[in-house]
């Protein structure tokens, strides 16, 4: 029996920063290029990081080269902590969340992410609300700019971590926008598709994700796919008792 796996996004998904991410970013660009350097409008919409700053640097009149990009990478963190240090825990954690992350790791179903963010800024949003302990492993934006190409690193990351094989086609992407649910295709896994972010319904819809839903409060068919790509294991949710 194959064990089901989940690879979920965090911006859109999981959590609603109110734009500290991108104002963040605003933030770092002018620290190292001055307070009168316009920054460009940014389509941060299921994109990576590392793809954000190889837009930003020639913008700015910079070479896209490591040491820029380190740069760059480190005053965003700097910048990143300082939006989210007074961030109320509860205040921007989307509906169903907590339900459905509760239930799945009560269940012992594997979690991890897969996200556009770096790495150390994944965890600084996932610390800030609480929501860090529930995943141990993932895949980040620092990693490679094209976010087509971070589903096979979480999944050798997920067999890293837990020391045993996951078959693509028994996994999960979770997350709120096409380039989530191109990122689960490419390697073969079931998509969930949820209109928490900055798409509608009906768009996530024309992508024909596994699952489109308008959050993750609609648990019972999550856990009805996980049941189902786990050989029909029951999973003995609050969700489905009502208790949640």
């Amino acid at each position: 029996m194959d064990e089901c796996l989940l690879l979920f996004d965090i911006d859109g998904t999981l959590i609603d920063a109110g734009g500290a991410g991108v104002e963040a970013i605003r933030l770092a660009v002018q620290d190292l290029y001055g307070d009168e350097i316009a920054v460009p409008e940014l389509d941060v919409r299921g994109t990576t990081d590392a793809a954000l700053a190889q837009k930003l640097l020639p913008a700015m009149g910079a070479e896209v080269s490591p040491a820029n990009i380190a740069q760059l990478y480190e005053a965003y963190l700097i910048r990143l902590r300082e939006q989210f240090q007074n961030v109320s825990p509860e205040a921007g954690i989307l509906p169903g969340v907590h339900e459905l992350l509760n239930t799945l790791k009560k269940e012992g179903v594997v979690m991890g992410l897969l996200t556009g963010n770096l790495e150390a800024g994944a965890w600084i949003k996932l610390e800030s609300f609480g929501l860090d302990h529930y995943f141990s492993f993932g895949a980040f934006g620092d990693e490679h700019p094209e976010r087509d190409k971070l589903g096979p690193e979480a999944l050798a990351e997920a067999e890293r971590v837990h020391q045993r094989r996951f078959n693509p086609m028994a996994s999960v992407v979770i997350g709120d926008t096409p380039r989530d649910i191109s990122c689960g295709r490419v390697i073969g896994a079931s998509t969930v598709a949820v209109a928490t972010g900055a798409y509608a319904l009906e768009e996530l819809s024309e992508h024909a994700p596994t699952l489109a839903l308008r959050s993750l409060k609609e648990s019972e068919v999550i856990l009805d796919l996980v049941s189902k790509l786990s050989g029909g294991r029951a999973l003995d949710s609050e969700v489905r008792d009502g208790s949640a």
